[in-house]
């Protein structure tokens, strides 16, 4: 993750080597994903050494090299200490119950009406602000730190508190719960297209999916500067005709990082990542729908207020 934009999020559970180890031999016991099973077995750049990308942790010995090494027959793999998918769910839930409290609480506590709007704004603001360093830590840091996604998980929460309570009090009443229903609706059908094998998460979905969303974000941000400097919405491209175009693109982004979420936490189990990797995985869960979902409120604001 290096942002609390998706877009920077993505780091595989080979620290060391890129992505993640997709050519290395998974966790011993665990399901065979080699060059058969595995559609990134040939050719893949962020393919490790041979060898389990773990294979030194002390988490997750490698049975297999005491097997090349003393003519042993493999023992059976410790579990002790590595990451499952009830793990990921966990710390999924976590930073998603968390940010889903602070965002009620903000709707509750910081009204939007005329007299009180700039300061529950301001508030947000600060949130989001506070939110973005936060992730900007987390990601420079070489070990997932609880504290600091959780944190981030609340601040954020606030910041979505306020910005989906002035879309739905004051431009479109119902806009929140139109955003969440969509945001559901993408995390699933992502998830079933995924699992049925629709979509393949090799090098050039990765390369492809990257060089987009730099795009994108870099499009954003130069729109972003003229609004900044020369007022209203700089080059139109967050209003609109094309704000619901580029909405659109968002979402189809996000729906493509969900993806890459899903091969992240489908690498951590079978190479055996330590159980704490179960965070990040969270984290860039967590970072993807909350894209997903502005994309969407942002969408909905748009085509209300040309009513």
């Amino acid at each position: 993750m290096r942002s609390r934009n998706p877009v920077f999020s993505r780091r595989g559970f080979s620290r060391d080597n890129g992505y993640a180890g997709f050519n290395a031999a998974p966790q011993a016991g665990g399901q065979a994903v080699g060059t058969q099973g595995n559609p990134y077995g040939q050719g893949n750049p962020y393919a490790q050494p041979p060898g389990a990308p773990y294979a030194q942790n002390p988490y997750a010995q490698n049975p297999y090299a005491q097997q090349g090494l003393q003519g042993a027959p493999p023992q059976a793999p410790a579990t002790t200490g590595r990451m499952t998918m009830d793990d990921v769910v966990l710390r999924t839930a976590t930073t998603l119950g968390t940010l889903i409290v602070t965002a009620a609480l903000a709707w509750a506590l910081l009204p939007v009406d005329d007299a009180h709007i700039n300061r529950s704004y301001g508030i947000g603001i600060v949130a989001a602000l506070i939110g973005m360093v936060l992730a900007f830590v987390q990601s420079f840091k070489r070990k997932a730190t609880p504290a600091l996604i959780v944190s981030y998980a609340a601040f954020e929460g606030v910041f979505l508190g306020v910005v989906s309570s002035i879309v739905d009090n004051r431009i479109a009443s119902g806009a929140a719960m139109q955003a969440v229903i969509g945001t559901m609706a993408v995390f699933a059908g992502v998830l079933i297209a995924y699992k049925a094998g629709w979509i393949r998460v090799n090098r050039r979905f990765y390369g492809f999916v990257m060089a987009a969303a730099l795009g994108f974000v870099l499009l954003m941000a130069v729109n972003l500067l003229f609004a900044v400097f020369g007022g209203g919405d700089g080059l139109g491209f967050r209003s609109g005709p094309l704000g619901v175009f580029f909405g659109v693109v968002g979402i189809l982004l996000g729906a493509c990082f969900l993806a890459l979420d899903f091969k992240q936490v489908e690498d951590g189990i079978a190479y055996g990542a330590p159980k704490d990797e179960a965070w990040l995985a969270a984290f860039g869960l967590t970072l993807t729908l909350v894209w997903i979902y502005m994309e969407f409120l942002r969408i909905i604001a748009i085509l209300n207020s040309n009513d």
